[in-house]
């Protein structure tokens, strides 16, 4: 019975500073997106924001232009009930009857009056509710405008980096079922915590890449003997030694190329 082969500790470390290599190449993608889809978001919100608020006012005018018929019609029943109530005044037979209908007509004439300044309420309405749709359909025709241009330059973004991306995302899921899960939460963890999301780097001039903390000259040895994995006691990161990454990185430079 064929025993599995023991992964040594440099393979191991071959393997985490290739997905470091890869995860650093789709952030470098994602970067260069930056705040671009956000900002998209953000004005999509606020377009769909101001057509709805264009809508609610354009709603709004046609309820008060509903209210001022509405006026105009109590108006014109008045009106033709003052000319009953007038005609009726020539045929009455008392002064008791005649003041009556006066009372009535004079109720009507009250009527037209509120009526009218109704009206002329709602009319002043209109003309504010008309300024304000001006205003923010001058708006959202800029905000619209600007809105399609960035559309335009995230698209062309995604056009020519999307395809690497996917294919990168499926590269980094591969190394990473060659490492052995306790290791691969480790990474995770370190670049969650690091600055760039560099959880594995190599020694370089006596120091932690990206760190200005010397290693000692024994560490080194160890760090380049590639027996153990040994992390920086200052940033947490895993070392390797120059060696090691330049040949990794020559590896997964030409596979990137391939996929550009």
């Amino acid at each position: 019975m064929a025993t599995k082969t023991e992964v040594t500790v440099e393979e191991k470390l071959r393997t985490l500073y290739d997905l470091q290599l890869i995860d650093s190449r789709i952030d470098e993608i994602r970067n260069v997106r930056g705040e671009l889809p956000l900002e998209v978001e953000d004005l999509e919100d606020e377009v769909a924001g101001m057509n709805t608020r264009l809508e609610k006012l354009q709603a709004d005018l046609e309820v008060i232009e509903d209210q001022i018929k509405e006026k105009k019609n109590n108006i014109e029943e008045s009106k033709t009930l003052i000319k009953k109530y007038s005609t009726q005044q020539d045929n009455v037979r008392n002064n008791r009857e005649y003041n009556s209908l006066s009372k009535e007509i004079e109720y009507q004439e009250l009527e037209i009056q509120l009526s009218e300044k109704n009206i002329k309420e709602f009319r002043a309405q209109i003309e504010q509710k008309n300024q304000v749709i001006e205003e923010t359909q001058n708006r959202y025709n800029e905000r619209s405008e600007h809105l399609k241009h960035k559309q335009a330059e995230l698209n062309e973004i995604l056009k020519e980096t999307e395809k690497e991306e996917q294919t990168l995302i499926k590269e980094s899921e591969k190394y990473e079922a060659k490492i052995e899960p306790r290791l691969f939460k480790a990474y995770k963890r370190i670049r969650s915590n690091v600055r760039n999301g560099l959880a594995i780097v190599a020694v370089e001039r006596g120091a932690s890449g990206g760190s200005f903390f010397t290693i000692p000259p024994q560490v080194q040895v160890e760090i380049a003997g590639r027996k153990k994995i040994i992390t920086d006691e200052h940033s947490g990161r895993i070392l390797v030694d120059p060696d090691l990454a330049n040949e990794e990185r020559e590896k997964m430079e030409a596979m990137f190329a391939k996929l550009k």
